[in-house]
């Protein structure tokens, strides 16, 4: 048996409330999906609620899954727009002025890689305002493109083209400071 008909088996035991099933399934996504609500949330205690959450939407709306998407892909998804949802309750979370933003050309980052230590650039990526924090998560770490980041924020493609421009140039400053 493969990992792909393992999977699709759990999650038919899963969709019949099998808690066992619900247990090995959480057991294989936590640690990633706890991870990517870490970077989205910039806060330990949140992203473990985030998590939470977003186990028991997935399980509860299970059925909704259309294997069209690997199923981390589609709990991903679910983690990013809980996360992303609860820091708008929060309030953290910097809306753009949708009306006054014009397209920015995008900068290449163009630190020197060798120089560059990945703990610095996390810590850096941590110091940045959330919205630039999300961006830079969302774009460059999760893999999203700008038509899927439009959906996710809830923004225009221009803004979002901008905002990661923005987020971009700001990292770049702060890894030159250093």
């Amino acid at each position: 048996m493969d990992k792909n008909d393992d999977i699709i088996k759990l999650l038919e035991a899963c969709k019949r409330r099998d808690q066992n099933a619900q247990m090995l399934v959480y057991q294989r996504y936590a640690k990633a999906m706890y991870q990517v609500a870490v970077r989205i949330t910039g806060n330990l205690d949140d992203a473990e609620d985030v998590m939470q959450e977003a186990f028991i939407k997935a399980f509860d709306k299970l059925h909704t899954y259309k294997a069209t998407a690997s199923f981390g892909a589609w709990l991903k998804r679910i983690v990013v727009n809980e996360a992303l949802t609860l820091l708008r309750k929060k309030k953290e979370f910097e809306c753009i002025d949708k009306h006054n933003i014009a397209i920015e050309a995008e900068p290449e980052i163009d630190i020197d890689e060798k120089d560059v230590k990945i703990e610095t650039l996390l810590n850096a990526i941590n110091r940045l305002k959330d919205n630039y924090r999300i961006a830079i998560n969302l774009y460059f770490i999760e893999g999203y493109d700008y038509d899927e980041m439009t959906q996710i924020l809830n923004l225009s493609y221009a803004n979002v083209r901008t905002l990661v421009s923005r987020a971009k140039n700001k990292l770049k400053q702060m890894m030159n400071e250093e």
